[in-house]
Parts: C-alpha cells; sequence; structure tokens
C-alpha cells in the first residue's frame, strides 16, 4: 500500500521539547536535521557528547514526566533554540554555550528521587537517537488510531516523539517493512528495527502529567512496540504530501 508523509517532526534538545519542519533534507547515515542535536546529562553519567551513548545517561521524559510539556522553536542561523512549558516562562538560548540557562529552567521539572541535570552535551557526529545507529524514526497514523481504540480515547501523537508521521496504511502495516527498503519523495530508507516503548508513553505532551497507560494498551498485540527506526540510504530533501512506498 502506497503512504503519504503527513508531518515531519524533530526534537532539537533530546526530552527538552518538539517542533513541527514543514520540510527537511536528509543525508545518508544521518539523523533528522537538528534531531537530538543536543541532550541533558545528569550526575550519574560522565557523557560529554564526543561519542554516542544511550539514554539512560540523560535527564528524559519516562524519569521526569514534566518535560513532555515542553515545545520548542529553532533558529537555525541563530543557532539558538526558544523553549515554552505552561509553567514556565519562555527561555531563548544557545545550547552550546548557555547550558546552564537550560538546566535552571527545566531543573525543576526533574524529580528529587532521580539523578539532576548537571550539563547540555552536543552530539559530535550525530544527534543522541534512542539507537547505536543514526536513525529516524517512522509512525504509521492508522497504527496510532489503533492504539486509541484499545485505550478508548484520543491520544496526543506526541507521547511517541516520532520524526516522519505517514498516513494511508494499514494499522501495523510499518512492522512488514523490516529489513526492507522504503521510498519516501526521493529518498530511500531502510527500517532496520521496531521502536521499544517505556514509561514516556504515558505523558500528556500538553500538561506532562502521566495519565495513560499506553504500555498495557500495548501489551495487548504481544509487544510493546510503536514506530520503527530507519537508515537513511539515499538522500533529497522530503515534506508533507511525499509519497511513501516498499521498494
Amino acid at each position: 500500500m502506497t503512504g503519504r508523509l503527513d508531518q515531519i517532526w524533530r526534537f532539537p534538545i533530546k526530552s527538552h521539547g518538539r517542533e513541527s519542519v514543514a520540510s527537511a533534507l536528509l543525508e545518508p547515515g544521518q539523523t533528522l536535521p537538528w534531531d537530538r542535536l543536543w541532550a541533558v546529562a545528569h550526575d550519574a553519567t560522565d557523557a560529554d557528547g564526543s561519542h554516542w551513548v544511550g539514554c539512560r545517561n540523560f535527564s528524559i521524559g519516562s524519569k521526569a514526566p514534566a518535560l513532555a510539556a515542553i515545545t520548542a522553536r529553532t533558529d537555525e542561523a541563530a543557532g539558538t533554540v526558544t523553549l515554552s512549558h505552561p509553567d514556565r516562562d519562555d527561555l531563548t538560548l544557545n545550547p552550546d554555550t548557555e547550558g546552564q540557562r537550560l538546566i535552571d529552567w527545566a531543573g525543576g521539572f526533574i524529580p528529587a528521587s532521580r539523578a539532576q541535570s548537571v550539563r547540555v552535551v552536543r552530539g559530535a557526529q550525530r544527534g543522541f537517537t534512542d539507537s547505536d545507529f543514526a536513525s529516524i524514526t517512522l509512525g504509521n497514523l492508522s497504527s496510532h488510531r489503533a492504539v486509541e481504540q484499545r485505550i478508548g480515547h484520543a491520544l496526543s501523537i506526541h507521547r511517541w516523539r516520532c520524526n516522519l508521521w505517514v498516513e494511508n496504511l494499514a494499522p501495523w502495516e510499518e512492522f512488514d517493512w523490516l529489513d526492507r527498503e522504503i521510498r519516501v519523495g526521493p529518498t530511500v530508507l531502510k527500517i532496520r528495527e521496531r521502536t521499544d516503548r517505556c514509561l514516556a508513553t504515558h505523558n500528556n505532551p500538553e500538561t506532562g502529567a502521566r495519565d495513560a497507560n499506553v504500555l498495557s494498551a500495548l501489551d495487548t498485540w504481544g509487544h510493546r512496540d510503536f514506530t520503527v527506526r530507519a537508515e537513511v540510504i539515499e538522500g533529497g530533501r522530503i515534506a508533507p504530501g511525499d509519497p511513501v512506498e516498499r521498494l
């Protein structure tokens, strides 16, 4: 079945804000531009950005639900990110040079029982996606609606923190694409793995409160996976409306 690219989202600072983009230039072997370019390391890790490390090294939504309500606006020319949260005044900063301002602004969202944020790190060669390869996540809106039906009410797609949302597919069709290549507009991506899910999916992206047991809903299908992780094989510029098809 041929799908259609519906939305593109990126997360400039890992777990600290989301933003929609009108188009994106994909490059082979790279993440979505500006996606998870920075991350906030906590005081129980020595992560410094010199190489990729997993999510347990960072302040993230599975540990601090309130982070889910942050939205972002990136000024690529200035290298700044503006963050918004319903419980804070907006903050505009350069994460490379003003990381302490982010820690001061968002630190109150980290529970006292968790490792505390101490520094903002920038990925030296790739974004801090949750895979040991530079990945882009692809989500199926029909699968999202299936989860909504199982839960019994509407859910924000932002619980999944997905890069590319595709419409006009059958529910769970994306799982049939594992180890296959797909074309998205002029680009080619290889689907490498399913995305395993955690408590971050329980967070309401509008309020930052945990209010839905999404993992239990996924359990009824015999797994806790949602979206798939892809590697860019052939680059190009993509935009909503582009066709999506398995090769």
